[in-house]
């Protein structure tokens, strides 16, 4: 996703408002399902943001917030550090060695690693244009650095900090999941597919259409059954065979969807969606039902799950009024308020 104050998706779903029976319908969902908001916490700052990585081990998240990664304790909801110094980031990926930590930096076109228990930052590594979603592959033990605008993926060999080479991709790519097995898979916004590639050979060895999907962004893994979520601006979550590329449902999310989640332990799949909604996807039956459409906060389409303790943790902002249309810019953005920014704790009944 690409950020500048505020997602371009989120001036198209924030403006929305729901009908009278669909509020009736999401409160009845809220009472019956099996999430609650729990807490909100005032991080503050300036800026658009896009992604959120939890660390379960350390009890950190990572949030990227425009110019620097915000570093907040999990428990307390406490700003503990700051990487600073970048110029517009996306997305930030963990090595499986609780060494290193990868930021993609768009507004810089590189990789920024940094030492996950000083914070600070170890090496700028050059990737194509407008790096955004990044993931770490553990068995080549690689960092992958999809670039938005060039179409294109780095891929940094983890041991040297070095490049280790840069693959074509059929159209814009989004965000990456890793299977654990040596296998990338990456959503291709702008082609309406997804791709598998293998970080052994480094090859694109598949591309995969998505049944029912408009410009897929966020992308989660269950790597036990071997499903893909991805989800989708036409209100979708493309539930994809992750062997074969079968399409296996397409259930129905809120509006605005940036990112997805996954909960091994409860077997459910999720959306954080722009219109101030988190999807939860019941994936256990094989059925996909939607099991519930959680209230959360508007704008707040980007999230993580924290694997050691079920919660999820979505990020928003207040907004103020929307400025009037001109021919110049005929769908402006509200301003975002500055210091409103928050974190967003869910978590289960």
């Amino acid at each position: 996703m690409n950020l500048t104050t505020v997602s371009k998706r989120i001036s198209i779903a924030a403006c929305c408002l729901l009908p009278l029976a669909a509020v009736s319908t999401a409160v009845a969902m809220d009472q019956s399902g099996p999430y609650q908001v729990e807490a909100h916490w005032k991080i503050g700052g300036e800026g658009g943001w896009d992604y959120v990585t939890a660390d379960p081990h350390a009890h950190l998240l990572y949030i990227a917030h425009e110019t620097r990664v915000d570093i907040v304790d999990s428990r307390s909801g406490k700003v503990v550090g700051g990487i600073t110094g970048l110029k517009h980031t996306h997305g930030i990926a963990l090595d499986n060695q609780d060494k290193h930590g990868y930021i993609s930096d768009g507004g810089g076109n590189v990789v920024v690693v940094f030492d996950r228990h000083t914070f600070k930052t170890v090496a700028s590594i050059p990737a194509g244009t407008n790096p955004d979603g990044i993931a770490f592959e553990p068995v080549t033990k690689t960092v992958w650095a999809f670039n938005g605008r060039s179409s294109n993926v780095t891929v940094i060999d983890a041991k040297t900090l070095k490049v280790a080479a840069t693959i074509q991709l059929p159209g814009k790519p989004e965000f990456p999941v890793a299977d654990g097995k040596g296998v990338i898979f990456d959503n291709i916004e702008s082609k309406n597919s997804i791709v598998r590639l293998d970080a052994k050979t480094l090859q694109l060895t598949a591309t995969w259409p998505l049944t029912d999907c408009e410009s897929p962004s966020g992308l989660a893994i269950d790597q036990v059954h071997r499903r893909l979520f991805s989800v989708c601006d036409n209100k979708k979550m493309a539930v994809t065979d992750a062997n074969s590329g079968k399409s296996l449902a397409t259930p129905t999310i809120g509006d605005g969807p940036d990112a997805a989640g996954f909960d091994p332990a409860h077997q459910l799949a999720f959306s954080s969606n722009g219109d101030g909604t988190l999807t939860v996807v019941n994936t256990a039956s094989g059925k996909f039902d939607v099991v519930q459409d959680l209230t959360t906060a508007r704008g707040a389409r980007t999230m993580t799950v924290d694997t050691a303790t079920g919660r999820i943790y979505l990020v928003t902002a207040e907004f103020g009024p929307r400025p009037a249309a001109t021919a110049e810019n005929p769908r402006p953005r509200p301003a975002i308020v500055p210091g409103s920014f928050t974190v967003l704790v869910v978590g289960r009944k």
